[in-house]
């Protein structure tokens, strides 16, 4: 008998697998490592922001595009929304526990990227090849 652990939906749902085409951690991954997601999440490590300042913070983001990462944030519970009744509307954004420790980990590697910026660039004689 094989070692593999079963591949039914409830093993997935308590332990993702990201190399199973029908896991739903994929959309997590895809979400979190989208551009706009990680961020997003690295903006939000310094505090809560609102709307506003995240997309000042995210330069080059548009508001649909800002929204809806947000949203897809919010819905896996890494963002948390807070709506205050007041005019004009006042909306903050914040991690929860579980999105300080998913920005923290993808934290990582934006820093490994710039920090390694010149070497991962093709150069001026590979890009004009």
């Amino acid at each position: 008998m094989s070692g593999a652990p079963p591949r039914t939906l409830a093993a997935m749902m308590d332990r993702g697998d990201v190399f199973a085409s029908d896991c739903p951690s994929r959309t997590v991954l895809k979400r979190i490592t989208s551009s706009w997601g990680l961020l997003v999440l690295v903006a939000l490590r310094d505090g809560t922001r609102r709307f506003s300042e995240l997309r000042r913070r995210v330069n080059g983001v548009s508001e649909r595009m800002l929204a809806q990462t947000l949203q897809q944030l919010e819905t896996h519970r890494l963002v948390e929304r807070r709506s205050f009744p007041v005019v004009p509307p006042h909306v903050e954004y914040s991690l929860t526990p579980l999105g300080q420790d998913a920005a923290a980990k993808v934290e990582d590697l934006v820093e490994w990227i710039q920090a390694n910026l010149g070497a991962l660039m093709p150069s001026s004689l590979e890009a004009a090849a």
